[in-house]
């Protein structure tokens, strides 16, 4: 890697606690459609109209809100008391409005890290969001760039590579997701670094053997120092 000099960081689950925010929103909204059908299956039916509607609205919480609003009408067939649909709002702007937890070690393999290679965000997600979130962290002065992404696949690298006037072998992504961070990366020939988060969203989860030596997987940031400081 001594070619390095760019380091990406995905967001969500990477640098600050993002997925169990959604598990908890999506608990109490299962649980306000109890009447109609189970949990498990209200979460089925959620995950199924997310995913029809991915193309339309992107990543986020406000795509989030509006799915499960959908899915309300779906389950009830256009019945639910309106009560349900200003319920399911208000958990998508608490959803909105989380406080910022960030990963253990993030700061200070952030502050090990700045000025000895440019630092960038690469998420997905809505921008306003992300914006929000990303000045709640207080992280955003070690950043070189910003790059919120409607999307996490080759073509968008290859733009990111293009806008950072880097080849790939200078540019390394670190993220909790294979599917997203670590393989689309790797296939343009950058450096790929996988730190699992205890729980990861239904359809960033990939069952995949990588033998690659441009790939690592790292159980905690901070074992990223090692690698990178010499």
């Amino acid at each position: 890697m001594e070619n390095l000099k760019v380091i990406a960081f995905d967001a969500d689950d990477t640098l600050w606690v993002n997925e169990p925010h959604y598990q908890a929103t999506e608990q109490k909204f299962c649980a306000l459609l109890e009447d109609y059908l189970p949990h498990h299956t209200v979460s089925q039916e959620l995950f199924k109209v997310e995913m029809q509607n991915l193309a339309l609205y992107g990543y986020g919480a406000k795509a989030f809100m509006l799915s499960m609003i959908e899915t309300v009408l779906r389950v009830s067939d256009n019945t639910a008391n309106p009560i349900i649909i200003e319920k399911t709002i208000e958990y998508g702007k608490e959803l909105l409005n989380q406080p910022i937890e960030l990963l253990e070690g993030v700061a200070a393999v952030l502050e090990a890290l700045k000025g000895k290679y440019r630092l960038v965000v690469a998420t997905k997600g809505d921008l306003l969001d992300q914006e929000r979130k990303l000045l709640k962290s207080g992280l955003e002065h070690f950043f070189h760039h910003i790059e919120i992404m409607s999307d996490k696949k080759v073509k968008d690298y290859q733009k990111l590579l293009r806008h950072l006037d880097i080849q790939p072998a200078e540019f390394l992504m670190i993220g909790n997701s294979l599917k997203s961070d670590v393989l689309p990366v790797l296939e343009i020939g950058g450096w790929g670094v996988h730190i699992p988060y205890h729980t990861t969203w239904a359809h960033e989860h990939i069952e995949v053997s990588i033998d690659n030596p441009r790939f690592m997987q790292l159980e905690n940031v901070t074992d990223l120092l090692p690698q990178l400081l010499h």
